[in-house]
């Protein structure tokens, strides 16, 4: 597989840490520029990748980032990735400007199920068990991932990202990955924790039990943050082979969506463990969950606790069949003793 140029976001965030931890291990031959946003931030970074190229700058400096998408083969997209318009439309142009049908440039795009909320918060369903019509997979069912209405958190993002996969797919070849609720300790050089279970696992002990959002019967995908990176390796290594196969077009443009799961869960359920493992630890007194209407929630919680109260299920049939992604970490169950060691010692409560 021949060396490769990769222009990589977010290698201090929790996704693009991990992924570029992945991807640099199993390719140190390849050539990386990372975007940082000062040169502080950039040496934090090479201290354990020193052979990486800083491009300074923000999501806003859009000629920053358009230069160095335009002189790279690959482009992984991590950094605020699904909410952040103006990064898109840069990477869009950089990768355009420079690529052809003869020498493609390639976009690998984070995005996150979330988008798959939008049934329950058009109709203010909280707490409520997922509906038939709302279970998603991203092979049979990839044309109604890609066609969410305009009202789905990161359908604005998306939208910008498939219109450019559908442009001319020969010369830029898009891929999104969607995660679900995403655990695990990441192994970037700077924030390797998550945000939703972190999130109710330092809620759980700061209040003292664990919240449920209405009836509780909210259901997410999870995965590993180590399988999303993994599926992220398998997208460049796909990337950059020579040899080009016949499924390109259900990896790349319209059709190249992937959801990224190895699990689901219940919300409530997970609450519920998290209290029971925090009392256990001795950092809670009680195991206690308590119901929550989703205005107490968020007016205690803040908005994050609006993702336990909705729901979210995409199943991964896409990476599974055309990438041979085979998820190995640990189940989410499995890791919320660690969760709860982490959060208390942050929290010093250990």
């Amino acid at each position: 597989m021949a060396a490769k140029s990769v222009f990589i976001t977010g290698t201090t965030g929790f996704i693009g840490g991990d992924a570029f931890y992945a991807l640099h291990k199993a390719h140190p031959d390849w050539k990386y520029t990372i975007l940082v946003r000062s040169e502080d931030k950039g040496k934090d970074v090479q201290k354990q990748y020193p052979d990486v190229k800083l491009a300074i700058g923000s999501l806003d400096d859009s000629k920053v980032i358009e230069k160095a998408a335009s002189e790279a083969d690959i482009v992984i997209h991590t950094a605020d990735s699904s909410d952040y318009q103006g990064a898109a439309k840069a990477i869009a142009a950089g990768l355009r400007s420079t690529h052809s049908s003869s020498n493609p440039g390639y976009w690998i795009h984070i995005s996150g199920t979330g988008i798959l909320c939008w049934y329950d918060m058009d109709n203010k369903r909280y707490g409520e068990a997922p509906l038939p019509e709302q279970a998603y997979n991203d092979l049979e069912g990839v044309d109604k991932v890609t066609s969410l209405p305009d009202t789905a958190f990161h359908r604005d993002v998306d939208k910008i990202v498939l219109d450019e996969a559908a442009k001319d797919p020969s010369a830029v070849k898009v891929a999104i990955v969607c995660p679900p609720t995403i655990y695990g300790t990441g192994r970037g050089p700077a924030n390797q924790r998550s945000r939703q279970i972190p999130g109710l696992t330092e809620t759980t002990l700061e209040k003292g039990f664990g919240p449920i959002i209405g009836a509780g019967e909210t259901e997410w995908d999870n995965v590993h943050v180590h399988d999303l990176a993994n599926l992220i390796v398998l997208l460049s290594e796909r990337a950059a082979s020579s040899e080009k196969q016949s499924d390109e077009q259900e990896i790349w443009g319209p059709r190249g969506y992937f959801f990224a799961e190895n699990g689901k869960h219940k919300w409530s359920q997970i609450s519920a463990l998290i209290a029971k493992e925090a009392k256990k630890q001795g950092v809670i007194y009680t195991d206690e969950t308590k119901v929550l209407d989703v205005d107490e929630a968020q007016k205690k919680l803040g908005f994050q606790a609006l993702s336990w109260g909705l729901n979210s299920r995409g199943e991964a049939k896409r990476a599974r069949k055309f990438l041979g992604w085979k998820p190995v970490g640990e189940s989410l169950e499995e890791w919320i003793p660690e969760s709860v060691q982490i959060e208390a010692k942050r929290l010093d409560k250990a």
